[in-house]
């Protein structure tokens, strides 16, 4: 999975330190608050058994039998950076406990892109059994977050917020139809309608 070698226990200091997955805050029900930061995951770095030991021991064990949501957050995921690969999403779903899914409320999944919800609403309900599928809810903005999460329990990086307010001064952005490169606001959202079209953003 990548060409530089850690060893495993390194891999888990990394996972740690890194926050990828956090146990954090409540939703407006009550329920724990399972935080995965997809820009931080080092894709690169880490075997997919090594994280399934880590989620098992870390994340898995504290959620007891009591019902949880997920809040994944989508935004800077690049495929060639921090995406896992399908394969690997499959195996560490494959290997969460019977009683961990069947807990699973809701999976808040916060600036999508226009890739993952094709990926998605394509091979969702194939990859992920379980109904995992239907208990998606996609968040395009942090604003509509609030309406699920209490808003003081949750701690979300600025690089997120950033990324919600360009995307209120560049809405196409949301389709994938212009680049998340940095511009001046005010300036046009699209350069060109042809050129516009084969700027797809590059995200899983």
């Amino acid at each position: 999975m990548s060409s530089h070698v850690i060893s495993d226990s390194e891999q888990e200091q990394l996972i740690e330190k890194l926050e990828i997955f956090k146990i954090h805050g409540r939703d407006k029900h009550g329920r724990k608050i399972v935080r995965i930061i997809g820009k931080f995951f080092p894709a690169r770095l880490l075997s997919i058994e090594v994280l399934k030991k880590f989620l098992a021991e870390r994340i898995f064990s504290r959620l007891a039998r009591k019902p949880f949501v997920v809040l994944y957050v989508h935004t800077g995921v690049q495929r060639s950076e921090n995406f896992p690969g399908i394969s690997a999403l499959r195996s560490v779903y494959d290997a969460i406990p019977g009683n961990v899914k069947e807990n699973l409320r809701a999976v808040y999944f916060v600036h999508p892109g226009l890739q993952a919800r094709l990926f998605l609403a394509t091979f969702g309900r194939l990859f992920f059994d379980g109904g995992l599928y239907g208990k998606l809810r996609y968040v395009n903005r942090i604003d509509y977050l609030w309406e699920h999460v209490r808003r003081n329990e949750i701690e979300i990086p600025e690089f997120v917020m950033d990324h919600d307010e360009d995307l209120e001064y560049r809405p196409m952005m949301d389709y994938g139809l212009e680049s998340d490169h940095p511009r001046v606001y005010g300036a046009p959202a699209v350069d060109s309608p042809t050129l516009s079209i084969y700027s797809m953003r590059c995200i899983s």
